[in-house]
């Protein structure tokens, strides 16, 4: 018999991230700093799953596809979106924002917002910096706090019944 997802120790989380490669000089160090966390926090890089997309606008659908699946405690989002000239900075922001939600709350998995949304590349720099702000960081952190707590709630099913997890994670009873 299996342990449940609850009593399992955090080691044995799994998570998917979901990293942009528009902006990659920013988004690179975002990763490094968020897969050096989930390690000093005991997660194996064999159970983390890094999956590259174009830019922002495409981590909602992946970020979906991954939590469907029910092999991930949650998704974390990386990306980084930096102001320009055109509006095109309002619109992208507002639907990777929207979608990274959306997908949260459809599902019932932990999608951690990792995306910064940036005046210029200079601050963007500064919050990928380990040394500085550390979003790479703090998200997995996030991560991992909220993988324990929808362990601790029995909200999540196991991942290893391979069975995607339905909305807020009640699937119904295999026992009739």
């Amino acid at each position: 018999m299996k342990p449940s997802r609850a009593l399992r120790p955090k080691s044995q989380f799994r998570f998917g991230i979901v990293v942009s490669q528009f902006n990659r000089s920013v988004t690179s160090r975002l990763l490094v700093s968020c897969l050096d966390r989930l390690a000093r926090q005991g997660i194996n890089r064999s159970a983390i799953e890094v999956v590259k997309v174009p830019g922002a606008f495409e981590i909602p659908v992946v970020a979906r596809a991954m939590a469907e699946t029910g092999r991930f405690d949650a998704i974390i989002c990386l990306g980084a979106v930096i102001r320009g000239e055109t509006p095109h900075f309002d619109y992208i922001c507002a639907e990777t924002s929207r979608g990274i939600s959306q997908v949260a709350l459809e599902t019932g998995v932990p999608v951690i917002f990792g995306v910064l949304m940036t005046e210029t590349a200079l601050q963007a720099v500064e919050r990928a910096d380990p040394s500085k702000f550390d979003r790479g960081g703090a998200v997995a952190k996030a991560a991992v706090q909220m993988a324990k707590v929808m362990r601790r709630l029995g909200t999540m099913t196991p991942a290893e019944d391979g069975q995607p997890p339905s909305r807020w994670g009640n699937r119904p009873s295999s026992r009739h």
